[in-house]
């Protein structure tokens, strides 16, 4: 039975990285997309409006540009077979080296609390390190309270810089 029939997020609890819920175990996989599919343009439909209301969520033909480019990694977590969560990581090279970027992390709102956005960022942070990046950066609004405490408990430290945007 998939996390979305039934329970929420304060019915799970944590055994050393799986997860109970009415006593059947759970475990958190994490991943790299390697193609597109109707599973994952539909998880996408679920989850980009809970991180962004001005955003569309993206076509199958953009997940694709995405899942192709050399650039980024879109990573999917799964909580009980079924997609929860995702997270972009970004790999450029610039004169002072190579560096990582994390965007656009969503967890679905019954899956919040288990663990699935921990998975997606130290999964992130591995595939950053094996992939010769010596940061990885990362904004987070301050009134996401709940991932702020993440990023600082997984050794993110606020940096004291200005972010500029510039819309085109």
């Amino acid at each position: 039975m998939g996390l979305g029939a039934v329970g929420n997020a304060a019915s799970l609890r944590s055994r050393g990285g799986v997860w109970h819920r009415g006593g059947v175990p759970e475990q958190v996989v994490v991943a790299v997309a390697q193609s597109v599919d109707d599973e994952l343009v539909e998880a996408m439909a679920r989850l980009v409006p809970q991180l962004s209301s001005s955003s569309p969520a993206p076509s199958a033909a953009h997940l694709a540009e995405i899942v192709a480019s050399p650039a980024s990694r879109l990573l999917v977590a799964r909580l009980d077979g079924r997609i929860v969560g995702s997270l972009t990581l970004v790999l450029f090279r610039i004169p002072t080296g190579l560096r990582a970027w994390i965007e656009d992390v969503v967890v679905d709102a019954f899956a919040r609390g288990a663990g699935v956005g921990e998975a997606l960022n130290r999964f992130a942070l591995d595939e950053a390190r094996g992939a010769g990046a010596t940061t990885v950066d990362l904004t987070s609004r301050p009134s996401r309270e709940a991932a702020n405490r993440l990023y600082r408990r997984l050794g993110f430290v606020q940096r004291e810089t200005n972010v500029y945007r510039y819309d085109l």
